[in-house]
């Protein structure tokens, strides 16, 4: 169990970072768009399609280092006033259903993007399977963060004890 800590800590990482670079590329597009099409008059053709797409992949990765940090929407006033382990299987079983909300929305994800392949983004003339393969990347992270949750939690480390503040992803297994 250690060893599969190590590695989500290590993914959420990886998803972390790589949601931080889509959130950039998408300022940085939109700051341009806004640029060309109100200063020059000559909107571009392309950075709007690119933004939207770098947006949808910032989430979806974005969402796996929010919940191993615990920053999702929760109810933890509920758990944390039910007797511990009532509001620890009140847990897991948010848990477990977040798993299975996300291994369908993985498999759903997986047919979605196989079936939009011959399809392209307008005026930029690749497929938007790159934009749909969101969903199933996005959810094995989401998957690999909230099993960790669990497994935290099954050790112990659940709810944080009062006024510890969540750690920096990667710096706790």
């Amino acid at each position: 169990m250690t060893q599969f800590l190590r590695i989500e800590a290590y993914m959420t990482r990886i998803a972390l970072w790589a949601a931080i670079a889509f959130l950039l590329i998408a300022v940085a597009l939109a700051i341009f768009q806004v640029t060309t099409r109100f200063a020059f008059g000559r909107p571009s053709t392309w950075s709007e399609v690119i933004t939207r797409s770098a947006m949808i992949w910032s989430v979806f990765l974005g969402v796996a280092p929010a919940f191993r940090e615990g920053t999702m929407i929760a109810l933890e006033f509920i758990q944390t006033t039910l007797p511990r382990k009532l509001g620890l299987g009140l847990y897991l079983l948010a848990m477990i259903l977040t798993l299975v909300f996300f291994g369908i929305l993985f498999w759903q994800g997986l047919l979605m993007t196989e079936r939009v392949a011959s399809q392209t983004l307008a005026a930029l003339q690749i497929s938007i399977a790159w934009v749909y393969a969101a969903l199933p990347i996005g959810s094995v992270f989401i998957m690999i963060a909230v099993l960790g949750c669990m497994i935290r939690a099954a050790r112990g480390d659940w709810p944080r004890p009062e006024g510890d503040e969540p750690t920096r992803i990667g710096v706790q297994s």
